[in-house]
């Protein structure tokens, strides 16, 4: 077994500062909240360790020996070293650098109109952004957290529902006024309609009734394609409310049928389960937390939910 003097005794060190700063057992004690004989054990200990003398004592002060005097600055630059590299290391849990991995489709539509809330918010955090739909390996990545669509089934990591979302059909208000509302789970011969395998419209009518539609659906490969196209005034598509909330609020999109569907998975906030109380990622689920709160209903269910409290 390994002697116990060949072990750094660390605290003796900061004890040792203490006595060679006032010169008085006492004092330090009362400095370092202990009792003088818990200071005594401890300059024996360094002492032992050195194998030589750190002080003299001379009634109730002491004085350093010349080994002590030429240790005591070494041990303050230690100390002042360690100190820092502490600081560096809760600065570093508190701030700096966030490693976040989300949906492409997230980013652009939801999070990138909200960065600068965000920079308001933790102007000390640098946000750095992934995009990925992959399952994150934490321990072999420097990601802090995930944003991701699940039904909340993370083994083994934190997780925590962010907001459920909704499928509504969009368009722009000029095609509103040429084609009129969609008919939800009617006939869509008339209407032009843009489709995604993500959000299809067989949410809202079959398959087959989407076929008879004016024109073949134009099939795109992701959300933000379809949405974008349905900016255009291509067509009717159906999104993600989180998605186009913004754009409708904006006027650049409205609501096109009177009817929405729940979407088959919620946004979570993911990360080890290590990281889930570090200052910093602590932040900025909070502020995630905050700003999905704030995330309002689609406009049908505001209106049923009004229709209802009326009653």
């Amino acid at each position: 077994m390994e002697a116990a003097y060949d072990r750094l005794p660390l605290n003796a060190l900061r004890v040792f500062e203490a006595v060679a700063t006032r010169l008085n057992f006492a004092e330090a004690a009362e400095a370092l909240h202990v009792t003088p004989a818990a200071v005594s054990q401890q300059v024996k200990t360094l002492e032992d360790y050195l194998q030589t003398p750190l002080f003299r004592r001379r009634g109730r002060t002491v004085e350093l020996t010349s080994e002590g005097a030429d240790l005591l600055p070494r041990v303050r630059r230690g100390l002042d070293e360690l100190e820092a590299a502490l600081q560096q290391s809760r600065r570093q849990r508190e701030s700096g650098v966030l490693n976040v991995s989300m949906l492409s489709s997230f980013l652009q539509k939801w999070l990138t109109p909200r960065l600068g809330t965000q920079r308001e918010h933790l102007p000390d955090i640098e946000l750095r952004v992934h995009t990925s739909r992959e399952a994150v390996d934490f321990a072999r990545s420097d990601f802090h957290a995930v944003i991701r669509l699940g039904k909340g089934h993370y083994p083994g990591l934190y997780s925590e529902k962010l907001m459920d979302d909704w499928l509504v059909p969009v368009a722009t208000s000029a095609l509103i006024r040429k084609y009129g509302k969609v008919p939800c789970t009617k006939d869509l011969s008339a209407f032009p309609l843009l489709y995604s395998s993500d959000e299809p419209w067989s949410a809202f009518v079959s398959d087959e009734t989407a076929k008879t539609a004016k024109t073949k659906p134009a099939l795109l490969d992701d959300s933000v394609s379809v949405i974008s196209a349905a900016l255009e005034g291509h067509g009717f598509a159906v999104a993600r409310w989180s998605l186009v909330q913004r754009d409708v609020a904006a006027g650049r999109l409205a609501v096109a049928c009177d009817i929405v569907r729940p979407f088959r998975y919620s946004y979570y906030f993911v990360c080890p389960e290590s990281y889930a109380t570090m200052p910093k990622v602590v932040r900025f689920r909070d502020w995630l937390r905050a700003e999905t709160a704030r995330h309002p209903l689609p406009p049908p269910l505001v209106a049923n939910a009004g229709a209802v409290g009326s009653r």
